[in-house]
This record gives structure tokens, C-alpha cells and sequence, in this order.
């Protein structure tokens, strides 16, 4: 019988006074047997925090509800939300602007709107980033005397300033955009090069011209053109020299050089032979230029190319790797197996790589075959080990730019230890010094 009105006595309390906590405790204590000091403790703590949690999450609702009505009261009334914010937007400024005073914009120049507008749009660019600017020089200000290299995208002359100059400089490397070329396009490329900022291996950007077809870069002057046209041109001289070696592997080292200077840069340059490199004095100045394929991995989200695979007549196809055939990948490591190629085709005066081979198909099946091309034997065993090292698969094996320079570093440094003492008037010397 007490049991039975116990059952009643809970029945009642449960319906009548469960929003009473004190109730409900004292109900739930004779339902179990009752409980201890500290599971009371407990059981109170965590009431607490449950109604401590909805205060919060209900005082954010109710001040994140007013400032949305106090943003949208403002919009209906014309005045700015300053409360709006953008994302990757700069920090608010600190300095206090005076009320602006009423501008008379009927007095004001299509011109200097578009001027302030395109010094507003580029106040939050990177620094590198090409600015929105008038062109100061265009095609009539140039006179273009000799073509040095013909590419895919753009032509490069060697051209004099007739108005004026360009940073001191009257002679000038000029490239010129192809027709269908975007401005987009060149204005990635001016990018790039601004961002490689100096560099004694690095061609250096002067001026460039992309609001105006045709779109224009000016460059430093390059007394030669091309490496690979130099090595043509003077082919018969260069391998009659016995410091030819010397000389090759000098050029070599410099060019390895900006090519760790685009690395320390996150700069993958996607186009690097030999075609691409312009001669001032060989083999001691020799500069990396052609950036147009050049990709900035700091503003990618992947490594992985943006380029179709089936577009492959947008790339060099004898110069990249086997991943980027197999996986769609180009990274630091590819731009290694093209310096291989670069390699290849100096100790071969400008030859094409895979020269057997005529179509695009034969040439990626042979290269993702593990084809490789065959090494002169002409070059020197420290090069060729070099281009072996560089033609590694999987690319993981192969060196960085930074090992390759430090290999190279020491084959110059031993060359430069050993003296030739064939010249007659040497050795006489030397003999006369022994006696």
C-alpha cells in the first residue's frame, strides 16, 4: 500500500510541479532511492550552464537581429554600411577623413574618372601585381631594328626609343604580344617578372603596355639573341675551342642559378630551353626570360596544371616530363627534367630532343616509355651526370636547383684551379725558373 501511494504521490508531482526545480529534485530523489551531495552538485551544475548557454546564444541572436536591421535601415536611407565588411578586404584605415565637400563632376574628365578609378581598383593589388595605368610608350615610339626570337605568344625585337627613354635606357628588348593574345595574359606575365623583382640571370622588366594593343613589354637590351641561335651561329668556331666545356658549363651554372632564383620565389616557369635563354655575353651573361607559361604557386590552390591535357599543342611537349602526361602535374621538379633538356641541347649546338621522332604522339609515349635522349660523347662525364640525375623517375628523385647549383659551382671552381701549360712560353718559364 505504501508503494502504491508513492506511484500516485509521484504521478501528481510530475504533473502538477515539474517546472518547479526544488519539486522536481525532491520527486526525483524519492523516485531513485536519493541521491548523495555530490550528484546533487553535479546535477544542479549542469542546469546552470544549459541556461547560462541559451542566455548567450539568445543575447548574440538578438544583437546580430539588431545590427542587420540597423544595416538594412541604413541602405534605405542611402548612407554607406560601414559595418559591411568584405573578405580579404585591407584593415580600415586609421585617419580620420574630413566630410567631402560637393565635387562639380561636370567639370571633371573622362580621363581623371578613369585614372582614380584604376588607382582605386589597384590600392589593394600585390605589389608586384602590373598596375591599370596609360601606356607611356606604344608600338610609334619604338623602331624596331632586328628580330631575335618568334614564339608561340609573343616576338621579341631588338628595338631603340625614339621619344625619349625608359628608365635611362634608349636601346631596349622589346616583346610584342601575338594577335589573339589577352591582356590578361601579359598582365600575369608582368606579374611575374615584377615579382622576380632583380636578378643578374633574370631578364628585367622595364615598362609594359597592356591597356593598348599590341600589347608591349620592355625589357633591358640583350646584345645576342637567343642561346640556342648563338650555339647555331657560331658552331664551328665553339667546337674547335678546348674551352668549350668551360664555357658550357659556366652557362649552364648561371642559368641554374635563376632558376633557384624563381624557386626561392614560388615561381615554376613551365617553357624553360634553350630558345628561351638571351645571351649578353656568353658564357658569363646569359638571362632567363619568356614567362608566359609561368605560374605564381602562391596564388594556386594545386600544382596541378590548368591546362588541358588535350590542348598539347600549348605546351612544349619535348620538354616536359612524364607526370605531367601521365597525372596532369607540373611542378619545380619538371622545370629540373626541362634543365636536363636545356643541358642536352647545348652539347648538341640547338638540336631538337627527340630528334627521330616527328609526331606529338611518338614523343609522349616515348618520353612516358622512360625513352631518354642520347648524350653526346663529346659531353663531359660531370654534365651528363647531370642530366641523367635531372631525367629521374618518379620526379621525386630528382635534384633541386639549389643541388644542381652546388654541383656545378664546384665543377667551375675546379676548372678555374687547373691552368693550361701547353702555350711553349709557359713551360720555358717554369724551366728556366727549375735551373
Amino acid at each position: 500500500m505504501q508503494k502504491k501511494g508513492r506511484k500516485c504521490t509521484v504521478r501528481i508531482a510530475l504533473s502538477d510541479d515539474f517546472k518547479n526545480f526544488d519539486a522536481f529534485c525532491f520527486i526525483m530523489t524519492h523516485l531513485h532511492g536519493g541521491f548523495n551531495g555530490v550528484e546533487q552538485i553535479i546535477l544542479i551544475s549542469l542546469y546552470a550552464v544549459t541556461v547560462l548557454f541559451m542566455i548567450v546564444v539568445g543575447f548574440l541572436c538578438l544583437k546580430k537581429y539588431r545590427s542587420m536591421r540597423k544595416i538594412i535601415r541604413e541602405l534605405r536611407h542611402g548612407r554607406p554600411a560601414v559595418s559591411l565588411q568584405v573578405q580579404d578586404s585591407p584593415p580600415p584605415s586609421t585617419i580620420v577623413l574630413a566630410p567631402p565637400e560637393p565635387v562639380d563632376h561636370t567639370a571633371e574628365r573622362p580621363l581623371q574618372r578613369q585614372q582614380t578609378t584604376n588607382y582605386k581598383k589597384s590600392s589593394c593589388r600585390l605589389p608586384w601585381k602590373p598596375l591599370q595605368q596609360v601606356p607611356r610608350f606604344t608600338k610609334a615610339d619604338l623602331s624596331l631594328i632586328q628580330l631575335m626570337k618568334a614564339g608561340r605568344e609573343g616576338v621579341f625585337y631588338k628595338a631603340r626609343i625614339t621619344r625619349g627613354t625608359c628608365k635611362g635606357h634608349s636601346m631596349i628588348t622589346c616583346k610584342i604580344g601575338k594577335e589573339g593574345i589577352t591582356s590578361k595574359q601579359m598582365e600575369n606575365e608582368v606579374s611575374i617578372m615584377r615579382k622576380l623583382a632583380y636578378h643578374k640571370n633574370v631578364m628585367q622588366l622595364l615598362d609594359w603596355n597592356t591597356t593598348e594593343e599590341p600589347y608591349m613589354l620592355i625589357m633591358e637590351f640583350i646584345s645576342y639573341g637567343t642561346l640556342r641561335s648563338f650555339v647555331q651561329k657560331h658552331r664551328e668556331n665553339l667546337s674547335t675551342d678546348p674551352e668549350l666545356q668551360n664555357q658550357f658549363t659556366i652557362a649552364s651554372y648561371h642559368i641554374a642559378l635563376a632558376m633557384e632564383h624563381l624557386r626561392s620565389k614560388m615561381i615554376v616557369h613551365c617553357d624553360l630551353a634553350l630558345r628561351n635563354i638571351l645571351v649578353s655575353r656568353f658564357p658569363w651573361e646569359v638571362k632567363v626570360t619568356e614567362f608566359g607559361l609561368a605560374r605564381d604557386l602562391t596564388r594556386m590552390r594545386s600544382r596541378r596544371s590548368s591546362r588541358k591535357k588535350q590542348h598539347k599543342d600549348r605546351v612544349p611537349l619535348r620538354w616536359y616530363p612524364p607526370e605531367y602526361f601521365r597525372n596532369n602535374y607540373y611542378s619545380f621538379k619538371g622545370d629540373v627534367w626541362a634543365f636536363g633538356i636545356l643541358l642536352w641541347e647545348m652539347q648538341t649546338f640547338g638540336t631538337l630532343p627527340y630528334p627521330n621522332l616527328n609526331s606529338s604522339e611518338q614523343v609522349v609515349y616515348n618520353i612516358c616509355a622512360g625513352n631518354k635522349n642520347a648524350v653526346p660523347s663529346t659531353c663531359r662525364p660531370e654534365i651528363e651526370q647531370v642530366m641523367q640525375d635531372c631525367w629521374l623517375d618518379p620526379y621525386t628523385s630528382r635534384p633541386s636547383f639549389t643541388d644542381i647549383v652546388r654541383i656545378l659551382e664546384n665543377i667551375v671552381e675546379s676548372d678555374g684551379d687547373y691552368v693550361d701549360v701547353s702555350n711553349q712560353r709557359v713551360m720555358n718559364a717554369e724551366g728556366t725558373e727549375q735551373k
